[in-house]
């Protein structure tokens, strides 16, 4: 799958931050540290935006630039179940691309899919 410039860069990140932690640790670390690489790349970013849904709120991970949500995860194998929740983010916001990244992986490039509605 083709990725563009914007997710190159976002992989780009995620990859120095797994690079220096490498797999194990939680998901709010690696997103703390994902979000240090993205502001030192000058890449423009929110953390957990809220969702507004009719039953409750659901919170992403990191919305970049309005084009692009990051939801990040530290689990032995993604599931359906993560898969349905980036797809869910995705059009709830209206952001045409997601990004599902699993830092517990030995090699990160297995551990990151990208969807597109």
């Amino acid at each position: 799958m083709e990725f563009d410039k914007l997710s190159r860069s976002v992989i780009g990140c995620a990859i120095e931050v797994h690079r220096n932690l490498g797999p194990g640790l939680l998901e709010s670390t690696y997103r703390q540290c994902l979000a240090c690489e993205l502001s030192h790349a000058g890449i423009l970013f929110q953390m957990e935006v809220p969702l507004p849904v009719r039953y409750k709120d659901i919170l992403l991970d990191l919305l970049l630039r309005g084009e692009l949500i990051v939801e990040i995860k530290s689990v032995e194998a993604l599931l359906p179940i993560h898969q349905a929740q980036i797809l869910t983010y995705t059009r709830l916001a209206n952001v045409p691309i997601g990004l599902l990244i699993n830092f517990n992986v030995t090699r990160l490039q297995t551990g990151i899919k990208q969807f597109v509605l």
